[in-house]
């Protein structure tokens, strides 16, 4: 495992910071050449939050206990009909109640 010192770690936090602006710049430079977004350019940004939540969730549930499997499930059919907060609130509370009851 490499190890890295202050420096390194303080130019690696540039640099990415830098990429996130440049590629948030970028797609703001080409989404305002549109007057109108096409209906597919449309439903596919709003595509992307639920695709980046099940990259950060799914794999970990997956990989885990019975009870992160519960508390993914209940969230998942919760979130037909809570909002977001709500969900995740529901979610994290069940979770700590679970592993709590030895799941």
């Amino acid at each position: 495992m490499a190890f890295y010192g202050r420096h390194e770690v303080a130019i690696l936090i540039v640099i990415l910071g830098l990429v996130t602006l440049a590629t948030r710049a970028g797609g703001y430079l080409v989404l305002a050449r549109f007057k109108h977004i096409p209906a597919p350019v449309q439903a596919g940004l709003e595509a992307v939050p639920a695709a980046v939540i099940t990259t950060l969730v799914l794999p970990p549930a997956l990989t885990a206990g019975p009870a992160e499997m519960i508390a993914m499930v209940v969230a998942g059919f919760a979130c037909l009909r809570l909002p977001p907060i709500a969900v995740i609130v529901l979610g994290i509370g069940l979770l700590v109640v679970l592993r709590q009851l030895g799941l």
